[in-house]
């Protein structure tokens, strides 16, 4: 596992070299069906990491969303597949923020079991790899200058939320009011999670639509760091849902990612 995640991060830091150099220039947006932006920026990273993965490891299935937006879906059957968000968060890319995020994790049996998230601007990467998580600090040769083993933490009495930036929703609002969270960070990516993996907050709620490679990364490093992210009737969170009946394929429900699992229940 420990040569996947390498190269995974390898994959990630060449990905992020070209957003960078797309962000700094400003990119050019275009909107998918289902209305969502995207810009040269997520397409030319995906080609890169599609490529890694192509010579490295080609018999392992990639679902990646551009491609999937393009109706380039390999079957993934009952093994182990590839997840990838080459741009996580591209309304903070194209808003000039730095909360952008690439995103590769390996799914197996349905569990994120090695993933990696690279924020390019900020210089910060993640990794979860078994029960190891990491925060990378990475330099502007868009090497790995550092790295420190990372732990969720005992929660508090009072929890700190984390919460998306552009998809907040009163179910959340209601979510946290409910549970008594008073302080809550927005943030946009996957992030999220990863604030969580390190101890900066306590619980991330997704109340409203997110799709697997927007996830599996950020889920892996959150797993790895001890924590857990669960459906809302406290089901771990699975991967490769196909022919859902309800939704379209790779598409999550709802979802509640936290650290200290001790600490009481949460009104959902």
């Amino acid at each position: 596992m420990t040569k996947l995640i390498d190269l995974f991060t390898s994959a990630a830091l060449d990905a992020g070299r070209a957003i960078i150099e797309v962000y700094r220039a400003g990119p050019t947006t275009s909107y998918k069906a289902d209305c969502s932006p995207v810009t040269e920026a997520d397409e030319q990273a995906e080609r890169i990491i599609l490529e890694v993965l192509r010579q490295a490891v080609p018999d392992i299935p990639v679902i990646a969303e551009e491609a999937v937006a393009a109706g380039r879906i390999p079957a993934i059957g009952a093994g182990p597949f590839i997840l990838v968000d080459p741009l996580d968060g591209t309304k903070e890319f194209i808003a000039g923020r730095e909360e952008f995020t690439v995103n590769i994790a390996l799914i197996r049996s349905g569990v994120p079991v090695a993933g990696v998230v690279y924020a390019p601007a900020l210089g910060i990467a993640y990794t979860g790899d078994g029960d190891e998580a990491c925060r990378l600090a990475i330099g502007a040769d868009f090497g790995v200058d550092a790295r420190k083993s990372i732990h969720v933490r005992e929660a508090a009495p009072s929890m700190v939320a984390v919460a998306s930036r552009s998809h907040s929703t009163p179910e959340t609002e209601a979510f946290l009011k409910a549970n008594n969270i008073a302080e809550t960070c927005a943030i946009g990516s996957s992030l999220k999670f990863c604030l969580v993996a390190e101890g900066q907050a306590d619980i991330y709620p997704r109340l409203s639509r997110t799709m697997e490679w927007d996830t599996a990364a950020g889920d892996a490093v959150l797993r790895a760091a001890g924590g857990a992210t669960t459906t809302l009737d406290g089901k771990p969170l699975v991967y490769g849902k196909t022919q859902q009946t309800d939704s379209i394929d790779f598409a999550n429900p709802y979802f509640i990612a936290r650290g200290d699992l001790q600490k009481g229940k949460l009104v959902t």
